[in-house]
């Protein structure tokens, strides 16, 4: 007797293939729960998650002694100062500053989050290009205007004396 025509045969051969095919299926779904979050809903087709930008003021860097207590910050989608230049260059009757900014922002909102008594603080933004503005009195007061590009599930932001945008002193 042939060993194709063993009907034995035909089934153990049936049952490997449903196996090789369920173990490929539970391979491909082992990888596909590990990938990280934003990525795997970029595959369901859902909006991609927000990114958590931890924004660190490391006070110890700065020269001179500045108020203690919470500092607001704000994220915006766009530069600012290279909006308020653009709408300076131009003359723009009717338009006010903040008409011309809600437009160049289209439907992206700024997002205002503060810095706790440490320094730190967490603010929760949607992916893109964003910038940090950020503001300290003291013998002087500085100024942060800080691009940050928005992806993954956490970016770290941290405002020191050196990356201050402006220095200005307080009479």
């Amino acid at each position: 007797m042939d060993e194709r025509e063993n009907p034995a045969h035909s089934i153990l051969a049936a049952i490997m293939r449903l196996a090789l095919v369920i173990a490929l299926a539970a391979a491909v779904w082992s990888v596909y729960r590990r990938l990280p979050h934003d990525e795997r809903s970029a595959l369901d087709g859902a909006p991609p998650a927000a990114t958590n930008v931890r924004i660190i003021l490391r006070r110890p860097t700065i020269k001179f002694p500045i108020a203690e207590g919470k500092v607001p910050v704000q994220l915006y989608p766009i530069n600012m100062s290279a909006a308020r230049s653009e709408y300076e260059s131009e003359r723009r009757p009717g338009v006010r500053f903040e008409d011309f900014v809600m437009r160049q922002m289209g439907n992206r909102q700024p997002i205002k989050g503060e810095l706790d008594e440490r320094g730190e603080g967490i603010v929760a933004i949607p992916p893109g290009r964003w910038w940090v503005h950020a503001s300290v009195a003291g013998e002087q007061e500085l100024t942060w205007r800080l691009p940050v590009n928005a992806t993954g599930r956490e970016v770290m932001v941290e405002l020191t004396y050196e990356n201050a945008y402006l220095r200005a002193k307080r009479f």
